[in-house]
């Protein structure tokens, strides 16, 4: 599992309203092109993002699911992205004063992307997911 923390300098509620605009998620997180779909529920458990990923012209259309959801405090997301495979990513908001400390936890659970040795994938996810809360920390540190 690969797993990842940043120090972002906004309240754990202010980055909960950037995770909770499905809207949004292409623009922070890595891999992730363009949105065709949020379901009105997002993010509660069992809504789905309708996204594609890749580099366009070759985009491939898949979702991402709500698995558990603790509004300002985590959300847990089955990450879809075939034909690499599926992921289980969590997401934890830890109140540091008035600053929140991310979390983010990511392991491949089924596909190829499984079949890649821990280590191998694991720097891969590392390196993706610190540009990933980077992009997060920048959209809830100024989006006020």
């Amino acid at each position: 599992m690969a797993v990842n923390t940043r120090l972002v300098h906004a309240t754990p509620e202010q980055v909960w309203e950037v995770l909770s605009d499905g809207w949004l998620y292409p623009v922070w997180v890595v891999g992730a092109s363009r949105m065709r779909e949020v379901d009105d529920a997002w993010p509660a458990v069992g809504s789905k993002l309708h996204h594609s990923v890749g580099l366009w012209p070759a985009l491939i259309n898949d979702s991402t699911e709500v698995t558990e959801a603790v509004p300002g405090r985590s959300l847990t997301l089955r990450a879809r992205g075939w034909p690499i495979g599926e992921a289980r990513v969590v997401i934890r908001l830890l109140p540091v004063g008035a600053e929140t400390e991310v979390r983010i936890e990511e392991e491949p659970v089924s596909g190829p992307g499984a079949l890649v040795p821990p280590p191998v994938r694991g720097l891969s996810l590392k390196w993706r997911n610190t540009e990933t809360l980077r992009r997060l920390a920048y959209i809830a540190e100024r989006r006020r």
